[in-house]
């Protein structure tokens, strides 16, 4: 009975922290989120949490004006909607489509190479086949700055900088040692006995590919879509260097950290634009979280 009162007591206990440790770490982005709504007036004069009584004095005006570059006074003068705005202007609505143009085949383009390379690696046979494994584990050390300049002086001659499709070959170029490394194991630690069933059955090595190990490792693709995609929607430094300063390409981070150095008195858009960064993000990880767990433990059990 001793026993039991002292396990029911300690996992309590555990509860209570974990809890402590979740509310630490949400409020101070609830309250990023209730400042979000509320007017640069009521910012400066109380706390966020005056803005939880009621009356609920919250407005969307922030939202707008980050969206589309536009005060809501310029907003009531005639011109452009404000849905053909957002995609065309200089606002926060442009920078979201341009951040999407560039993570989703940031993320496609790596995994799908990655993909066949790590099959190759881990069930076929060829020479030199683990030399050329540990040199992309190698590459995994390389640091990220290092390689900058060379391939902006490489694009520059190329006329890629400053386009979609340089910094697409950048990302995929940077997230694929990780990504092989990370499938490779995944596959690797596939059942023998399928593929040589599939063998015997006549199956082709791109059949069992497809049929095979593609299916079977939904999880491990799931988990490092997250980490690539979350990767290149957050990233500044690759974006900033590959694209500099054009605003017809330039994504969410870049056009945040403009909106920090230049906006000076309109500081009280910023938590509207942090939020609105994070929403695809947040949806993406809440659609794959049921493979996130099984997928970041790929392959520790056997390489």
């Amino acid at each position: 009975m001793k026993e039991k009162v002292v396990r029911g007591l300690s996992r309590s206990l555990v509860h209570m922290v974990i809890i402590s440790i979740c509310l630490a770490w949400t409020l101070p982005s609830f309250g990023l989120l209730v400042n979000s709504f509320r007017s640069r007036r009521d910012i400066v004069a109380t706390g966020w949490w005056t803005s939880l009584k009621t009356p609920f004095e919250l407005t969307v005006e922030n939202y707008m004006d980050v969206l589309t570059g536009q005060s809501q006074y310029d907003r009531k003068k005639p011109g452009p909607s404000i849905l053909r705005h957002m995609i065309t202007g200089q606002g926060m609505g442009r920078a979201f489509l341009n951040s999407l143009i560039i993570s989703v085949p940031s993320t496609f383009i790596p995994i799908m190479v990655a993909a066949f390379a790590a099959y190759a690696l881990a069930w076929m046979r060829f020479p030199g086949r683990d030399l050329l494994f540990i040199l992309v584990v190698a590459l995994l050390v390389v640091p990220l700055q290092m390689t900058l300049i060379p391939i902006l002086r490489l694009y520059n001659k190329l006329q890629l900088a400053g386009t979609f499709l340089g910094v697409w070959l950048a990302h995929t170029a940077y997230g694929l040692p990780y990504a092989i490394y990370l499938l490779r194991n995944f596959f690797r630690a596939l059942p023998r006995g399928l593929f040589e069933s599939a063998s015997l059955d006549g199956a082709s090595p791109f059949l069992i590919f497809y049929r095979i190990v593609i299916p079977l490792s939904i999880p491990s693709i799931a988990s490092l879509a997250i980490f690539q995609f979350l990767w290149v929607w957050n990233d500044l430094l690759v974006a900033l260097i590959y694209l500099g300063g054009t605003r017809d390409v330039a994504p969410l981070t870049m056009h945040i950290s403009s909106m920090m150095s230049s906006l000076g008195e309109n500081w009280h858009l910023l938590p509207a634009g942090a939020f609105i960064s994070m929403v695809l993000p947040l949806i993406i990880f809440a659609t794959l979280q049921p493979y996130f767990v099984r997928g970041i433990l790929a392959g520790s059990a056997k390489g």
